[in-house]
């Protein structure tokens, strides 16, 4: 459906945020689409992820609209701060509004929190910046406002956004020792302060 130019969910989407903790039958989908959506240099081991999932701040979870499995989601918490590490919409479901409809769920799971993103810088310099503008409009449509703030985890750069408010650099950096451990020492992690 579309409005203003849009996707919207369709109103009878029943989208449920799977534990993979509890239920791994789709554990290959997500792989699968995890190696698929985002660059290499973007990627952590797919074992990391699996392994960080044990603990009991990090969600890795399974979109499913009803019994069909549509994507992941990957949040790592910390405080009051939920910070989706990871989230995409397999090929086959997007453009029908799956993605608006799994981010608000995510809204819903973590209301009272802030939950945070980053996405690619969007700066005319890039090759694919029209791309970049898409998915920012995507993510403001879904509910996420611009922080005003960079952020770098190892040699990229990207844009904040987040439903709740701005992220602190230190409580950002303790959130992703919370995470990877002594490992976290080892990879540049900030926020651009203003």
């Amino acid at each position: 459906q579309f409005k203003d130019g849009q996707i919207t969910p369709k109103a009878n989407m029943n989208i449920q945020l799977v534990d993979i903790k509890q239920d791994t039958s789709h554990l290959a989908d997500v792989e699968r689409l995890y190696n698929t959506a985002f660059p290499s240099d973007e990627r952590a081991p797919f074992k990391w992820l699996v392994r960080g999932a044990k603990k009991d701040n990090v969600d890795f979870l399974a979109c499913m609209n009803g019994d069909e499995w549509v994507g992941l989601l990957y949040t790592v918490n910390y405080d009051d701060l939920s910070y989706v590490f990871y989230f995409a919409v397999d090929d086959k479901q997007r453009g029908k509004g799956c993605g608006t409809a799994i981010l608000k769920a995510a809204q819903a799971k973590y209301n009272g929190r802030r939950l945070f993103l980053a996405i690619e810088e969007v700066e005319e310099k890039y090759d694919n910046y029209d791309e970049r503008v898409k998915r920012q409009r995507f993510y403001e449509n879904a509910g996420f406002v611009h922080t005003g703030q960079k952020m770098q985890e190892a040699t990229v750069i990207y844009d904040l956004m987040s439903v709740g408010g701005r992220i602190g650099n230190k409580e950002y950096r303790r959130l992703m020792r919370s995470f990877g451990g002594i490992r976290m020492y080892l990879i540049t992690l900030r926020i651009f302060e203003d």
